[in-house]
């Protein structure tokens, strides 16, 4: 078995749950992805962060709502009036990411999924895997682990508390 050189593209795939936010088109790795669901009733937390919407009781257990698109800075299309969530799990922290809709899930070869362009640096190049290019779309492959710093984790420990 010989080594693979760089131009020979990996026949591995991934499956991607792609959702967007705002004008944006994203996607999760979908084993990371525990359900989606719509939004019930969220009850604010004083003093939480910005894009910490509150919490819902999702079968008995308090799951802390992200709004991803105050994460990323981006404004939001969606006007709450049927919100949805996509829920996983980060670090063992089960966390719902609140966003404007799922649109499908898709099969991307591992070999077309190419690096973020160097002009993604810092914070936000840490949790993007990569782009692939979807249709006539792009579809930007989050690092669901790496979305939240240390500190957020910890802040998103203790609402579960």
């Amino acid at each position: 078995m010989r080594d693979k050189t760089k131009n020979e593209k990996s026949y591995s795939s991934i499956q991607i749950v792609c959702f967007s936010i705002g004008d944006e088109e994203y996607g999760i790795e979908i084993l990371k992805v525990q359900e989606i669901l719509r939004l019930p009733q969220i009850t604010i937390l004083p003093k939480a962060a910005d894009f910490i919407l509150g919490v819902i009781d999702l079968r008995g257990k308090i799951l802390p709502i992200i709004d991803m698109s105050k994460r990323f800075g981006i404004e939001s299309k969606t006007d709450m009036t049927d919100p949805r969530a996509i829920v996983v799990n980060i670090k063992g922290k089960e966390v719902g990411l609140a966003i404007d809709s799922v649109s499908h899930v898709v099969k991307v070869d591992s070999g077309d999924i190419e690096p973020p362009p160097a002009i993604v640096k810092g914070i936000s190049g840490r949790y993007i895997v990569g782009i692939a290019k979807v249709n006539e779309d792009f579809v930007v492959i989050l690092d669901i682990d790496r979305i939240f710093s240390p500190n957020e984790l910890m802040a998103l420990e203790q609402i579960k508390r």
